[in-house]
């Protein structure tokens, strides 16, 4: 099975071409750039230093959020375009999913995180049992205060995974002295050969319905709803 990973959904890009369970090529950056016009480029040029042509894959793997809308738009536009005109199936892997399995050999909870901006993180909680990620707690925002709250609660070792790890490593420090355990460097980016395999696991989805997890309205969107009802009491 021909498997092409998509990965725009935050400032690291990655995309990742998996054959049979082998990795062919996988690329990553971790630059401020638009990944609407590197996106494609980067697709055509690891396909075609792999030997693969379009009409050789057999499934399309996404990470679909949560993190920057337009990022996570931008992913699943091209996953969908791709796998209608391919006709093949589409997988959506939440991004955070795709961040802990960088925690494959972590014993204890794996909290990946992307920054939601005004102290507010993107997280939820993983762990690995019997080489299998599984989800404990489902993907949210939430203020990283009342996250290290929460996960104190627990008693048990966890794993900080991510680049945005500094905005709020201080906070997860003081809190869970005896149990925060923080990622290094190496492992703060996710990985689109991870998101490969984890989409090959899963059910693929409807490509006409399939939607990105934003977890939130994009704030725009959510001062557009207000503003619709505010006008709809007033009967304008």
């Amino acid at each position: 099975m021909k498997v092409l990973a998509i990965d725009t959904s935050n400032v690291v890009m990655g995309i990742a071409l998996v054959d049979d369970g082998t990795v062919k090529g996988e690329v990553i950056t971790n630059i401020k750039k638009d990944h609407s016009t590197r996106a494609m480029p980067a697709i055509q040029a690891l396909m075609a230093d792999c030997r693969i042509a379009p009409k050789d894959l057999n499934l399309i793997v996404v990470a679909k959020g949560p993190g920057s809308y337009t990022g996570v738009r931008i992913g699943v536009t091209i996953a969908k375009t791709l796998a209608w005109t391919l006709n093949v199936p589409i997988v959506g892997v939440s991004s955070l999913e795709v961040l802990a399995a960088n925690g494959r050999y972590f014993r204890g909870l794996l909290s990946p995180l992307f920054d939601a901006r005004r102290g507010q993180i993107y997280t939820g909680l993983y762990r690995y049992d019997e080489g299998q990620l599984e989800c404990v707690e489902s993907d949210r925002i939430v203020l990283a205060s009342e996250w290290a709250q929460h996960v104190r609660k627990m008693e048990e070792p966890v794993l900080f995974l991510g680049e945005d790890l500094r905005l709020h490593e201080a906070v997860f420090a003081e809190t869970l002295p005896f149990f925060a355990h923080f990622s290094p460097a190496s492992l703060q980016l996710p990985r689109p050969s991870e998101l490969a395999f984890l989409g090959i696991q899963k059910k693929p989805e409807v490509v006409h319905s399939f939607v990105p997890n934003y977890i939130r309205l994009a704030e725009a969107e959510a001062k557009w709803l207000e503003m619709q009802k505010e006008q709809n009491r007033y009967g304008n």
